[in-house]
């Protein structure tokens, strides 16, 4: 039987119609002017679709690094070790945190909050890892955000929402709590762990600052993104003016604005291609009719 549209529909599917296109319409502007020619997108005007189309913007960016695809690599692989890791030691202390015979949960637990609120600054962190011997290691990469209060907040808050019944009845079966977690507690978490996973990989994966600070001496750790900033500096200073539509063309093939749209999307792509491999976590209910009182 076909379905007879109401009213109600028809005004819902213009407002999502209308939220899909505000929602697309800045990435596609940024594509078309990645991919449009430099002296025609000074006049202004690209919207969807570029007017000139040519790849000479990322002929600029990718000829104009030889550490571009090196660096490529080590962000994939501190982006991958980071977010195993964070996301190992973030469950593990999360759930010490909600088992409620531990002695130190309420000391733990405070210690994380006051991080949230109180920061040593960059200079003592910067000594920090000096003294602690990080400076041009790639655990410099790893370790200062290996665990952060918010993910572990967020990930202890959905164990405290699982049934304790579950728990209970794998202690009489004799699993221990290293089985009860492995076995019952992360397949029952993988929502929240896909989520906070999304959240590691984009924050290292846009990470440029901490190789700046403390890897530049290194360039076999250098980033993909402390490169791209490398080559917009250098397309800015070249230019003589950042600001300006209207800038000098750079040897006559790019300008900031093209190179800067052009790098937006190389930053971008690799997380929008991941994210559909985490979007069948984001799901709830899957604790829904494992128990029942």
């Amino acid at each position: 039987m076909k379905k007879k549209w109401t009213v109600f529909d028809i005004v819902l599917t213009i407002f999502m119609a209308f939220v899909i296109v505000v929602t697309l319409y800045p990435f596609l502007n940024i594509l078309a002017i990645s991919l449009n020619d430099a002296v025609d997108t000074a006049r202004g005007g690209i919207h969807i679709w570029p007017r000139e189309f040519t790849l000479a913007n990322y002929q600029e960016i990718f000829g104009s690094n030889d550490l571009l695809f090196q660096a490529f690599l080590m962000s994939i692989i501190r982006t991958v070790v980071g977010t195993i890791t964070g996301i190992i030691a973030s469950t593990m202390l999360a759930y010490t945190l909600s088992r409620k015979d531990f002695v130190l949960n309420g000391f733990v637990g405070l210690l994380l909050v006051l991080t949230m609120f109180i920061s040593g600054g960059l200079i003592p962190e910067y000594m920090l890892i000096r003294n602690l011997g990080l400076i041009n290691d790639f655990s410099v990469y790893i370790l200062p955000m290996l665990l952060t209060a918010f993910n572990v907040i967020v990930i202890r808050s959905f164990m405290d929402n699982l049934p304790v019944a579950l728990e209970e009845s794998a202690k009489i079966d004799g699993a221990n709590d290293f089985v009860i977690f492995s076995k019952i507690i992360i397949p029952l978490c993988m929502p929240v762990i896909a989520t906070i996973a999304l959240f590691l990989a984009v924050a290292q994966w846009n990470s440029w600052f901490d190789t700046y600070l403390y890897a530049r001496g290194n360039e076999a750790l250098t980033t993909l993104q402390f490169e791209l900033m490398k080559i917009l500096d250098n397309a800015n200073i070249s230019s003589g003016d950042i600001n300006s539509q209207n800038a000098e063309v750079i040897a006559g093939k790019t300008n900031p604005q093209s190179i800067k749209m052009a790098i937006t999307i190389i930053a971008t792509v690799p997380i929008l291609l991941v994210y559909p491999f985490l979007q069948k976590y984001f799901v709830t209910g899957l604790t829904l009719g494992a128990v029942k009182s």
